[in-house]
Order: C-alpha cells, then structure tokens, then sequence
C-alpha cells in the first residue's frame, strides 16, 4: 500500500536533499582545484631544480643572472602556489566540516544555523582566495615568459 506524500514532507525532504548536495559539489571541485594546482606546483619544482643546475654549471656572468631571474620568479610562483594548495585544502576542510554540522543538525536545530554560515562561508572564502593565487602564479608566469623569455630546456 502506497501512502499518500503532502507536499510539505516532499518539499522539505527535497529541501534537505539540496543543502546536503551542496557542499559535495563543493568538496568535487575543491578536490579538482587541488589536483590541478599539485600539478603545476610540480612542475614549477622541476623547472627550478633544472634551473638550479643550469646556474651551478654556468661559468658566464651574464647567463648566471639571466638564469637567477627565472629562479627569483619561480620562487614567486612556489610561493603563490603554496597559497593555493593551503586555502584549498582548508576549503576542503571547511567543506567537510559543514557535512558534518549538517548532519549535527538533522539530531539538533539548536544554533547549527550559525555554524553551517561560519564554515560554509569559510570554505568558500579560502576557494576564492586559492584562485586569487592561482591567478598570482598566471600572472607571473606570463610575466616572465615575456620579460625573460622561455625557461631553458634540457638539450636531451
């Protein structure tokens, strides 16, 4: 036998369906921005450690500052993209942690509403700012593929 559904209980189940999906697509795009940001601060250590060795060997003065400029950038964009990593990861964090004061919530209303603001807000705070220094790094990048041309390239 198949009881009929009112719609307050279908409206506000759906209700609950919703808010619970949020921060999971949330956590899925944090965690796509971590992998994408993980890759290119890869990458941005290989190219200083070959820079690093490139400065070792070189014996021209002028080649040695060139290559000290690149390594001055590259440091600029560990550092932008270190940002990135931490406020990402804490957005993740933060993200989790609405989960679970959603589910505090579904046991007990008393003051959840305040919390889930707080670390809901937190999250998306810290993606925000994890893009603002992703775009850092962008910038940089650009800049000095501009100013000091591309970085050298292993002639193997």
């Amino acid at each position: 036998m198949v009881l009929p559904l009112n719609g307050d209980v279908v409206d506000g189940t759906a209700h609950i369906v919703q808010v619970a999906l949020t921060p999971i697509f949330l956590l899925t795009g944090v965690g796509t921005l971590l992998n994408v940001f993980n890759t290119r601060l890869a990458r941005v250590s290989d190219h200083n450690q070959r820079l690093a060795e490139l400065m070792r060997a070189e014996e021209d003065k002028a080649t040695r500052q060139w290559l000290a400029q690149h390594c001055t950038r590259l440091q600029h964009r560990l550092w932008a993209l270190d940002a990135a990593v931490a406020l990402t990861a804490l957005a993740g964090a933060a993200t989790c942690g609405t989960a679970f004061i959603l589910f505090l919530g579904s046991l007990s209303d008393k003051a959840i509403a305040s919390w889930l603001i707080v670390s809901f807000g937190v999250a998306l705070v810290c993606v925000v700012c994890a893009l603002i220094a992703f775009v850092i790094d962008t910038v940089l990048a650009w800049h000095g593929l501009r100013r000091e041309g591309p970085l050298p390239r292993d002639p193997g």
